[in-house]
This record gives structure tokens, sequence and C-alpha cells, in this order.
């Protein structure tokens, strides 16, 4: 079994394969400041649990990168 390099319990999850190496454009779009870009592997990530679910990280995202995990209640 693989191992995730990744928290999947968050509200936004960034695909490390697809992300380019310190692109800003999700982390720009995000109003609570709730992404950020990593120092060493030069990729975005979440680094505080707080999300309003948005969106415009994920739309702004050129790769696909981004992916905004909706609760069911608000779909």
């Amino acid at each position: 079994m693989a191992l995730v390099n990744q928290r999947v319990d968050v509200p936004v999850t960034i695909d490390e394969s697809l992300c380019i190496d310190e692109c800003t454009l999700c982390v720009d779009m995000c109003p609570l400041d709730s992404l950020a870009i990593d120092p060493e592997s030069s990729k975005a990530y979440m680094h505080v649990d707080e999300c309003w679910y948005c969106g415009p990280c994920a739309a702004r995202c050129p790769t696909g990168a981004v992916t905004v995990n909706m609760p069911v209640l608000l779909r």
C-alpha cells in the first residue's frame, strides 16, 4: 500500500504531481490565506484547516491540482 504524503481530511487538497513549482496562483486567490508554498518542495499545501469552500483556488489552478473537498451538506 502506497503512503499518502498529504492529509486527505482537509478542505483543500493539492495533487503534488500536478502542482507547478513555485506557482502561487491558488495561494494568491485564497481569501483566508489557508494555502501556502512549502519551502522544501516548492508546492502548494493547505497550512490551516480553515476554508470557506468558495473555490477560486481550484478555479485558478491551470493544471487542476487543487481540489476543494466540499462537505455533502454544502453541495
